[in-house]
């Protein structure tokens, strides 16, 4: 980072763009320049909101003052030299990040960015300042789910700014951390990054490890036939794949911090704060990509016992069709075998008078041979066709 300068006075007009005054009946407090020229519209006043979770300024590693408002930070920042302000923002308004963007001079681009949201992990220099995108993540035991939010970190010669957008990461901690560690937080804006960066890291562990028991249960479920393994899968699959998002890019990401903290001579010790973080996020990124692979793996795998299980269950249902098939084939051969002496016996049980095999005194016995020709021969017929 560069030599820290004297802070100027905030202005209107920033890199060629213009701010916009806040609307009417705004409840922001005024801080406003009062030798700024009628052209100029007066910078956005810092809106005293919830979403301003914390502001701080240190010197010599210490918490020297904790202003109620971002005016009161501005005010006190300015006044001391050799301080730094770490400001701490969740879900800010655009209010109050274009108050920031005049106080600090941000560059346009990264205040749209910090705005919107939903941006890759990057890390962009704009003269003096950095502009720090990360993507933290945190695992829910509950719902068995990665859930994953977005930190904007502005790092300046004598501030840093946060801007969180969602639950992760706890930053709280962190500002304990480094005012518990005031010889770490004395090397200014450089260590706070540090400390922001290896929060964001540190958050993974818990996420590949839950991530890892979820796999263990999915193969578990994929060999005991669960019909609901596979949605848990594709969900777990779009997870990883969200999580590749987040830490891919931060292995690049932190090998150019890592140059320019060099190029710049940062605190020797803080370099290798910095190359512990980026080992860290290298392993936690082939373990990521180990998870990707291993799930597309059990998805072929339960898709092929899927396959398997529909296969046997179409060969059950042949079978028990080829078997129901073979008792119709005997219950219509035996139907028709007794069907032959009824057809005769009803033909001669009718009453009529004229009929000729009535007073025959063979007729009986040939009735009865007939029957048993006719049923004979069915069922030999029947037994050669393995009907029988």
């Amino acid at each position: 980072m560069a030599e820290r300068r004297p802070r100027p006075a905030p202005i209107a007009k920033r890199h060629g763009w213009r701010w916009t005054a806040p609307a009417k009946g705004s409840s922001a407090a005024g801080n406003g320049d009062a030798g700024t020229p009628e052209a100029e519209p007066a910078p956005p006043s810092p809106p005293e909101t919830a979403s301003v979770v914390q502001a701080a300024l240190y010197r010599d590693g210490v918490r020297v003052a904790t202003p109620a408002s971002l005016a009161d930070t501005f005010r006190e920042l300015r006044e001391q030299q050799d301080g730094m302000a770490w400001i701490g923002l969740a879900r800010p308004t655009e209010g109050e990040l274009l108050s920031l963007a005049a106080e600090f001079d941000l560059h346009e681009l990264a205040v749209e960015d910090a705005m919107e949201a939903h941006q890759r992990p990057k890390l962009e220099r704009y003269g003096e300042t950095l502009f720090v995108v990360l993507r933290a993540a945190r695992y829910l035991d509950a719902p068995e789910e990665v859930d994953f939010g977005e930190l904007h970190v502005f790092v300046g010669p004598d501030f840093v700014i946060t801007v969180r957008h969602g639950a992760a990461p706890d930053l709280t901690a962190v500002r304990r951390r480094m005012e518990e560690s005031p010889d770490l937080l004395r090397l200014g804006p450089e260590a706070v990054l540090y400390a922001i960066l290896d929060a964001v890291v540190d958050g993974y562990a818990p996420v590949v490890a839950g991530v890892q028991n979820d796999i263990d249960e999915i193969e578990t479920e994929v060999f005991s036939g669960d019909p609901e393994v596979s949605r848990r899968i594709y969900e777990l699959s779009r997870e990883m794949v969200e999580f590749q998002r987040a830490t891919r890019p931060l292995v690049a990401m932190l090998h150019s911090l890592m140059a320019g903290f060099a190029k710049y001579r940062t605190d020797e010790e803080l370099q290798r704060y910095l190359r512990d973080v980026a080992d860290h996020v290298t392993h936690t990124s082939e373990r990521v990509d180990g998870f990707r692979q291993a799930l597309t793996d059990i998805l072929t795998v339960n898709s092929t016992l899927v396959t398997q299980q529909q296969n046997a269950e179409m060969r059950a249902l042949a079978e028990a069709g080829f078997e129901q098939n073979e008792e119709i084939k005997k219950i219509s051969s035996w139907a028709a075998i007794l069907f032959a002496p009824t057809l005769v016996g009803t033909i001669y049980g009718m009453n009529f008078d004229e009929m000729p095999e009535l007073h025959w005194a063979f007729g009986y016995p040939f009735a009865i041979l007939l029957m048993a020709v006719v049923c004979v021969s069915l069922y030999f017929i029947f037994k050669r066709r393995d009907w029988l």
